[in-house]
């Protein structure tokens, strides 16, 4: 599990395809204390086992499904990214749970300055973008953020500037790729409920399978 609060810049190094899949090594900008082979690390938000480790570098291997589900897939060396160790459970909880499992791919749309902040507007799939609440947490290549607005297939969300000075996404332009896990309470309600209809003998909404009506119900509304 991983927090969204990014400890720091790193660099793609090698890469080498095994079949269809690929070994990444990455370079960390920061001295990795206490990582060992076998550990999690978050980097651009999924999360990645290092499977070797010299000095401030590490290797990882990307399944297929990795690569097809994230910006993983079209990475090039020299390529900046944001790294994240796994969280301790004796710290605070900063930022928000993330799992580092990448729900799919937004495209960012337009960059707008807005006083002391970047507001950066991204396209994400339907298919997870309903799964997005105003002022709920995102994360965006890795970094835990809060969503400003959201609509059928896009949010935006804003970038202060400590976070623009750590994170690698105030250097993303305009048609770039980032990857996007929503918040995981939203998945599991929407689970439960549809494995929940589907017991009761009941027709399950094909769309998300929770509406207003059932959250009015609820007393969520």
């Amino acid at each position: 599990m991983f927090t969204g609060i990014i400890e720091g810049l790193g660099t793609v190094t090698a890469m080498q395809s095994f079949g269809q899949g690929r070994r990444f090594t990455f370079e960390a900008d920061f001295i990795l204390e206490h990582v060992k082979i076998g550990d999690s690390i978050a980097v651009n938000g999924a999360c990645l086992t290092a499977v070797a480790i010299s000095g401030n570098s590490f290797s990882a291997d990307l399944s297929p499904e990795t690569l097809s589900k994230s910006t993983f897939g079209a990475s090039k060396v020299g390529e900046r990214v944001n790294l994240e160790r796994a969280m301790r459970l004796d710290s605070r909880l900063d930022g928000h749970l993330v799992t580092g499992h990448i729900d799919g791919v937004g495209l960012i749309r337009q960059k707008q300055i807005m006083s002391n902040a970047v507001i950066i507007s991204i396209d994400a799939p339907q298919a997870i973008s309903h799964y997005m609440i105003k002022k709920g947490s995102v994360a965006v290549d890795g970094v835990s953020l809060t969503i400003n607005a959201c609509h059928r297939n896009d949010f935006n969300v804003s970038i202060i500037p400590h976070t623009a000075q750590i994170t690698t996404l105030t250097a993303k332009k305009k048609g770039d790729r980032v990857n996007i896990e929503t918040d995981m309470i939203g998945k599991y309600v929407e689970r439960f409920v549809t494995l929940r209809d589907n017991e009761a003998g009941q027709e399950p909404n094909t769309k998300t399978g929770i509406d207003r009506e059932l959250l009015a119900k609820a007393g969520f509304l």
